[in-house]
């Protein structure tokens, strides 16, 4: 079973709350699998009510008078006793029945159980059902395994993360020896991905053949949900959906509406592209015209790059061979949308996008194109993502630089070669995203750690595998 960093946010919610806990995401994304570990962790009688495979159990809360009503249908309903000791009730695709949301505040109020929910965000289903009273009910967004958690879940040791995390705050180059393993391990993520049942079954079978069934049945999956869910605009967001991988492909990876249609506006298509968001299956990055705060003061909604929630997801509906030139470390071909998902999920998921801001790039037709801006700390830093060996020349970030009225500090070019700084320049090898976050802490699989020893041979170990 994989390791995720998910698994140690659930610990520290049920041991310090009563609260019930809400996870969210895309589907396949393993917040089924997160909540069922925890309780065959703990030996906890698991009472599991799924709202989008049973129509039944939709109507266990109606006409009920108080949480004892609840809990005797769910008793009677599931054929479970809800009044054994250490029992965790799982509302599963609770976007299906709202009012289990709604009956939430009783049944925690009433005591007698923990509670669990999940749901995927596909269509807007569960828009405005997440208004609870504070205290009753926590909301967590689950991601795709990001680069760390791939790491881990390969047996990556804790010693050389916290090593190369070291490098990373000081500026510093990485041990060559290690920095050479990462670098493979970055190339095979770019292949794999994070969706769980993918990484599991590269664990489990070695097999790229096998990841490969597993992405292409999550994608027929995202499909056949998307013409379930929203019968009058399933033919538009699929196109949209469709569109993606060739988008991304093209020179300034811009989604260019026209493609859709000669005639297409903006404003008659911009509930597919939310919905697609809303769902969790697509990453939105929006245009700036000047890279300063506020980015939302100066964003033009109406011009924006569309990532898949995946690389690995990505990666599999490129021609066959781009696996193989991936793994190899190929660089003579530009694999610059690869690159760039793979950074726009790894910004995503830690913090620079979501619900409450977006992902940004900027442009301008005097200086140029800049992949993404995001703010840390208060300050304004810009990305380059350069898959090639040229990734010294980035006349749009030297432009930006310059200017003054910007006061721009410094700026990350994310490569594949190792570490250096070069005036504001910051060049670093792309798997140091993992180390960006407005509030990152360290940690192990469960708990926080301080690093005290180091062997480079434990990582070169690790990723000797065979591709």
């Amino acid at each position: 079973m994989l390791s995720r960093k998910l698994d140690a946010f659930i610990e520290r919610h049920y041991a310090n709350s009563r609260s019930a806990l809400l996870l969210k995401g895309a589907r396949q994304v393993g917040k089924t699998s997160a909540i069922r570990k925890y309780a065959q962790t703990h030996k906890m009688n698991l009472i599991e009510i799924n709202f989008y495979e049973d129509d039944y159990a939709r109507n266990i809360f109606k006409g009920t008078q108080n949480a004892k009503d609840v809990l005797l249908r769910i008793s009677a309903h599931t054929k479970k006793k809800t009044s054994l000791p250490n029992t965790m009730i799982f509302f599963d695709e609770v976007q299906k029945c709202p009012e289990a949301i709604t009956w939430i505040k009783f049944l925690v109020d009433e005591g007698s159980c923990r509670y669990a929910l999940s749901g995927s965000l596909l269509g807007v289903e569960l828009k405005g059902i997440e208004s609870v009273p504070v205290g009753y009910m926590a909301v967590k967004e689950v991601f795709p395994l990001d680069m760390e958690e791939f790491s881990h879940c390969l047996g990556l040791s804790d010693e050389v993360l916290a090593r190369v995390s070291d490098a990373f705050e000081k500026r510093l180059p990485v041990d060559e020896v290690v920095h050479s393993a990462l670098m493979k391990m970055v190339h095979l993520y770019l292949v794999v991905g994070g969706m769980p049942a993918a990484v599991q079954a590269y664990v489990d079978t070695n097999d790229l053949n096998v990841v490969e069934e597993k992405q292409k049945e999550i994608l027929d999956l995202y499909k056949w949900d998307i013409s379930q869910y929203d019968p009058e605009k399933k033919l538009e967001i699929n196109e949209i959906f469709n569109l993606i991988p060739s988008e991304l492909d093209a020179k300034n990876k811009r989604f260019i509406l026209k493609n859709l249609n000669e005639h297409a506006r903006f404003s008659r298509y911009e509930n597919s592209f939310l919905w697609l968001k809303n769902a969790g299956v697509a990453i939105p990055t929006l245009n700036i015209q000047e890279p300063t705060f506020s980015f939302k003061l100066n964003e033009l909604r109406n011009l924006f790059k569309l990532f898949q929630n995946d690389v690995g997801l990505l990666t599999c509906q490129y021609a066959s061979g781009v696996q193989l030139q991936l793994l190899q470390g190929e660089v003579k071909q530009n694999y610059g949308a690869i690159y760039e998902n793979l950074a726009a999920q790894e910004l995503y998921c830690h913090g620079f996008g979501g619900d409450e801001h977006e992902l940004h790039y900027f442009n301008s037709k005097k200086q140029g194109e800049l992949d993404f801006m995001i703010a840390q700390n208060g300050k304004v830093i810009p990305i380059e993502v350069k898959s090639g060996k040229d990734y010294e020349r980035h006349s749009a970030l030297t432009n930006v630089l310059a200017n003054r009225d910007y006061n721009i500090e410094s700026a990350y070019v994310l490569t594949n070669d190792n570490l250096h700084v070069e005036d504001r320049r910051i060049y670093m090898p792309i798997y140091m995203l993992m180390f960006t976050g407005s509030h990152r802490v360290l940690q192990t699989r469960f708990s926080s750690w301080i690093c005290t020893t180091y062997r480079a041979e434990v990582l070169v170990d690790y990723l000797s595998f065979s591709i």
